[in-house]
């Protein structure tokens, strides 16, 4: 029996009780993806809608409290939540500067450090529950820890960022009648990245160019929607960003150009990724280091899927 299906089993028990109407399998498995079974964290999702989300404005009933969005509205609120568990994650990050770098280098950069229980920062990270051994390679334990630690790297940058300031500053040209328009996100990054880091090499704009946009990305969403990173595709060169906001989803693929065919192959990948998330409209964002590019926005048809691409 995997993980899912024995919290569906768990919720049957609750929903025998209180004939809620939830999609057990559903719900059982989005409470999984985002705490690949990490038990306290299981547990406060669960107590959180039992206790706060059913009855709340929004969620006057109880099949809506047990879904999607209830799950996205009690994970938001878990992660701005002072909670021993996230407390104690910092200080070890403050006090483990190895580890703390390890985490931000699989974050930022795509990463990758084979499991070694002999190296210091990556026994520790284990020992403390915050990483896990994947197939011979480090993986943060769970997806609420991968967006604690991202708001946590970020915040430590914001107040200093240009980009989020930027972004802060313009935010009524991206929010229009409680909708984000992303086409305009995308282009405004555009424009700021060009002026304040076209100039920068290859090493740079790799090491730094996905952090910019999260910096960029994060005050335009920041108390309405939330954002994560699709492990299963975060690498040096390619990471997609799923952000939710006020029950809209965008896909967004983060890559770094390394050739026209290259390019076209992660066009395919983010047509077949929107399929599986059934959408029809993608968005792609190439840190392209070829000194003819074509900066800009523009969009591209691949069967029934549009793809908007932005070159900076």
């Amino acid at each position: 029996m995997n993980a899912s299906a024995e919290y569906a089993g768990m919720l049957e028990e609750y929903e025998n009780d209180y004939h809620t109407g939830m999609d057990m399998q559903s719900v059982a498995k989005e409470i999984y993806a985002y705490t690949s079974g990490y038990p306290v964290l299981v547990s406060a999702i669960c107590k959180r809608i039992d206790e706060k989300i059913v009855g709340s404005a929004g969620f006057e009933q109880m099949e809506k409290a047990w879904s999607h969005e209830g799950i996205e509205k009690v994970v938001k609120e878990i992660l701005i939540d002072r909670a021993p568990l996230f407390e104690s994650m910092i200080r070890h990050l403050d006090e483990y500067p190895e580890m703390k770098k390890m985490f931000q280098a699989i974050l930022f950069q795509g990463s990758e450090f084979s499991y070694s229980p002999d190296t210091k920062e990556i026994s520790l990270a284990c020992m403390f529950g915050y990483a896990t051994n994947v197939e011979g390679k480090v993986h943060i334990a769970n997806r609420i820890f991968e967006m604690r630690l991202y708001n946590y790297f970020l915040s430590e940058e914001e107040l200093s960022s240009v980009m989020g300031k930027m972004a802060q500053r313009d935010k009524s040209y991206f929010i229009h009648d409680g909708r984000l328009d992303m086409d305009m996100t995308l282009k405004k990054f555009v424009d700021y990245f060009t002026e304040l880091y076209g100039d920068n090499d290859e090493k740079f704009i790799e090491e730094y160019g996905r952090k910019f946009f999260l910096l960029y990305l994060k005050p335009i969403i920041n108390g309405v929607g939330n954002y994560y990173i699709e492990a299963q595709t975060r690498d040096a060169r390619r990471t997609d960003v799923i952000v939710d906001y006020l029950g809209e989803q965008f896909i967004i693929e983060l890559k770094i150009w390394h050739g026209n065919e290259y390019n076209e192959r992660g066009e395919r990948q983010l047509a077949d990724y929107l399929d599986y998330y059934h959408k029809d409209r993608g968005y792609m964002i190439s840190f392209n280091f070829n000194k003819n590019k074509q900066i800009g926005v523009n969009e591209i048809t691949l069967g029934s899927k549009t793809i908007v691409e932005a070159v900076v």
